[in-house]
């Protein structure tokens, strides 16, 4: 414990993200430097708790040990609090940006005070680490003759390959897509996690030995289809973790026709076209000029907002079926859980800079969506529901727009891998595999990350991905 009355003598100061209006035209990261001065004084009101919940299950799914690089930041020791904040995460710069932090949730000064800016503090240790030059490709010392494939390069694949890799075994990762990364290449728009943050850590991973194979589509038809039989003939083990992309579709009259997608696919196109001509290719759907209406909230409708904005839409609404979460935890909300009160995220925050109003509207449901005699979408009739999600009667309401989002979530993987080889699947639709073991009806064959426990976060997948290596290490020792 570096201070023992920090967090008594300092206020929870967060790192700003840029200016909302400055941020709006242009796509680099939403964030400001950290200053080492600032975060020292915020690592001193670490209270070194008796039972740190921060890293207990209510807190950090990879059990990082906060406390410790907590007091390492006070003492001005970055290089040790980078050695303890890799021995828990492989990748803290992607969790340092886009993870919710239920580390901060479960915060014991935030019984009644503000956490401790513990989320900030992470990716500033990384961030540093790369300035200083101290994160390097740290190669295995020797190789144990055994080879493992890995399906899916998200963050799930990545930490199995990461961890595999160092225990000495041969790892290839193929992804379908034409660039490593993911949900964290194409999932997470540029305003949260720039791609040089990816393509730093994927160079790392190739210079420590791991093969990493673009535009393969394992179980897939045509000319980048790779039969899942080939990869298991040619490895010793086979891991799947190819994510939970089979998205929850609105079924409701005049679904089908232009005008309404996806939430990746608006989101995945424009960063592909992002990357790959700054978005003069105009291979992606456009909101410029449009009255837009995303309906889901979550960090992926609001990764909606913060890119049709940026398009330049008209108008934006964000419709939202629950209430409007209280702005203090509920009685039936008690620490250690994660706080649901209401948050407003920079998508909001930009939205509210541009229209001068929270785009957020509660308690509605979309009833119809609205086409004219050509099929061209004119918008959406609406009810507004109760806590337990039944209409109000005489609630109908229609709501003009050019383009919706449809951003409520995911329903599992999709499934043409697992069914080439008749791989059990459990009531959810997910890949049939128990936390902590992985194995799943075929032997040899692993899966971990969404496609095994559903829709999460990246941390959540990160965990997966490093006990997953563990138990598929432990196989090839005794097969």
């Amino acid at each position: 414990m570096g201070k023992p009355t920090g967090f008594k003598e300092y206020t929870r100061q967060t790192i700003p993200y840029r200016n909302a209006a400055e941020r709006l035209i242009d796509y680099k990261e939403i964030y400001t430097p950290h200053e080492d001065k600032q975060l020292s004084l915020q690592g001193a009101r670490c209270m070194d708790c008796g039972v740190p919940f921060c890293q207990s299950d209510n807190g950090c799914p990879v059990y990082n040990l906060i406390p410790e690089w907590n007091d390492l930041i006070y003492n001005n020791r970055w290089e040790e609090a980078l050695d303890r904040l890799h021995k828990t995460n492989n990748f803290p710069e992607f969790t340092g940006r886009v993870c919710p932090a239920p580390c901060e949730g479960a915060c014991v000064l935030g019984v009644n005070n503000p956490a401790v800016t513990i989320k900030n503090i992470e990716c500033s240790i990384i961030d540093k680490g790369f300035e200083e030059g101290w994160v390097v490709a740290k190669p295995p010392a020797k190789r144990s003759g055994r080879k493992v494939a890995i399906v899916g390069s998200g963050p799930a694949g990545l930490a199995a390959a990461a961890q595999l890799n160092q225990a000495g075994h041969t790892v290839t990762v193929y992804e379908r897509d034409d660039r490593i990364g993911g949900l964290l290449m194409y999932g997470i728009p540029n305003m949260k996690l720039e791609k040089d943050v990816v393509d730093r850590r994927v160079k790392i991973l190739e210079e420590e030995g791991i093969k990493f194979c673009t535009n393969s589509d394992v179980g897939g038809e045509g000319e980048n289809g790779i039969e899942p039989s080939q990869l298991l003939s040619q490895c010793d083990a086979l891991l799947l973790a190819t994510g939970a992309t089979t998205p929850r579709n609105l079924n409701i009259p005049n679904r089908e026709g232009d005008g309404i997608y996806f939430a990746m696919d608006f989101l995945s196109k424009n960063t592909q076209s992002l990357l790959n001509s700054n978005l003069r290719d105009k291979q992606y759907i456009s909101a410029a000029n449009k009255k837009v209406i995303v309906i889901g909230g979550g960090d992926t409708g609001t990764d909606c907002i913060g890119t049709s904005l940026r398009h330049g839409c008209q108008s934006l609404v964000n419709f939202e079926i629950m209430e409007k979460p209280p702005f203090e935890r509920a009685s039936d909300n008690p620490w250690p859980l994660w706080p649901k009160i209401y948050r407003v995220d920079y998508g909001h925050e930009e939205s509210m800079e541009k229209f001068g109003s929270d785009p957020r509207v509660y308690s509605i449901s979309g009833k119809e969506f609205v086409r004219d005699e050509t099929g061209k979408l004119l918008g959406i009739n609406t009810v507004k529901v109760d806590e337990n999600f039944n209409e109000i009667a005489d609630s109908l309401e229609f709501w003009e727009a050019d383009l919706i989002l449809l951003s409520m979530g995911f329903l599992g993987p999709e499934h043409y891998v697992s069914s080439k080889v008749n791989l059990e699947i459990d009531n959810r639709s997910n890949y049939k595999a128990d936390y902590k073991d992985f194995k799943t009806n075929i032997s040899k064959i692993f899966v971990a990350g969404d496609c095994r426990r559903g829709q999460s976060l990246v941390v959540r997948a990160i965990d997966e991905g490093r006990l997953v290596a563990e138990r598929i290490d432990e196989y090839l020792d005794v097969n």
